[in-house]
């Protein structure tokens, strides 16, 4: 089967090293990277891929410029080899750039396609029960070119099952990840510093990666339901991502925070994601941080300051990051914010600056590099 990674836009190279790490071979386009597998590279990837948001199956792409052709060539789709009779198959639509821009129309076309073949497929009239498993089928259309999708995963792969508990504006895990994969941190030999943890999600991320921790470990995925899908492949690469864990490794993970509740929660989520007794947690403002050691990587995800009120505290946050981290002039740091001015209010100009979406949010991470 061709299968695609999907991912935040700016994390494509990250996702892509990651599959290619796993044994895949890979095509990366704008958002997506494509790479081809069985039934057990699906349960692999869904449960080993710290940076991408869900994995797909391709079931088929062509050229359409009317409903009739999206119809005919949807319809000609066998899909009584992907859903069961009573599956509960809901479509969604996206179009950009193609002269099929109703998505409503193309959400309904596609449906109707769909229920007329599997009606033909099982001799049966009248509507389909779809009482059965969900099966999440997408149309995208870009250009002209139609890619037909059935979703593998679920709630999106950044939902570990570890969070219990979070602040006012979460990262999400998966972008945590994504940036500790950017990153050159040596776990065995580095230590690792959040100063702005708040729930926590940075430090639990980089102490489950150097622990070799499968973040799909904890949930559930779309394709346990599937009729056709071995009900044995993903219990057997639990077993075996289970024995794969760094159990000795001595982490030095430093998270900190100004806001003691903040702790609380992130010590709770470090509890929940096995992690608690890698991570060391203390609840103190950047101005007071000391930074320890010759070396070490830290990253931080500040408050951006979206409301104009909030902008001169977050500023002011930003002066006392740059006298604060200038202390320690061969750590690796890495900040990510929406604020355009970061570096006029840091003090220093960055190494390199790597434009992502934090959602829809437009975020520029500026990187430290070390002096040595």
């Amino acid at each position: 089967m061709k299968l695609i990674a999907t991912m935040s836009s700016g994390f494509e190279s990250v996702t892509a090293k990651e599959l290619k790490d796993l044994g895949y071979k890979t095509q990366t386009e704008n958002g997506k990277v494509y790479f081809e597998g069985e039934y057990e590279d699906i349960a692999k990837a869904n449960l080993w891929l710290r940076s991408a948001d869900r994995i797909k199956i391709l079931i088929d792409t062509f050229k359409a410029t009317t409903f009739e052709e999206l119809f005919d060539k949807v319809y000609a789709i066998q899909w009584d080899d992907w859903l069961p009779l009573n599956a509960n198959f809901p479509i969604k639509a996206r179009t950009v750039k193609s002269q099929l821009h109703s998505e409503r129309d193309i959400q309904a076309i596609t449906k109707k396609a769909i229920v007329n073949k599997m009606a033909d497929a099982f001799m049966r009239r009248g509507r389909l029960p779809e009482t059965g498993s969900k099966y999440q089928i997408e149309t995208r259309i870009h250009k002209d070119v139609v890619e037909v999708t059935l979703d593998t995963t679920g709630e999106s792969l950044y939902k570990r099952g570890y969070r219990t508990e979070h602040g006012a504006a979460p990262l999400k895990e998966n972008f945590a990840a994504a940036m500790i994969l950017l990153t050159v941190w040596h776990p065995e030999q580095d230590p690792f510093m959040d100063p702005t943890t708040g729930s926590g999600t940075i430090a639990i991320e980089a102490a489950r990666w150097a622990k070799n921790i499968a973040p799909g470990s904890q949930r559930h995925f779309l394709f346990e339901d599937f009729d056709w899908f071995d009900d044995k492949i993903l219990p057997n690469l639990k077993e075996e991502a289970k024995a794969g864990i760094k159990k000795d490794i001595d982490l030095d993970i430093r998270a900190s925070d100004i806001d003691g509740s903040m702790i609380d929660i992130a010590k709770l989520n470090a509890h929940e994601a096995g992690v608690l007794h890698d991570i060391t947690f203390k609840q103190v403002a950047v101005k007071d941080l000391k930074i320890e050691g010759d070396y070490g990587t830290l990253i931080s995800n500040p408050p951006y300051g979206q409301r104009m009120s909030d902008m001169p505290g977050v500023r002011k946050l930003y002066k006392e990051m740059g006298e604060a981290f200038s202390a320690a002039p061969t750590w690796n740091k890495y900040i990510l914010t929406s604020d355009v001015e970061f570096e006029k209010y840091y003090g220093q100009l960055a190494t390199k600056k790597r434009k992502l979406y934090n959602g829809s949010l437009r975020t520029d991470l500026y990187q430290y590099w070390a002096k040595h």
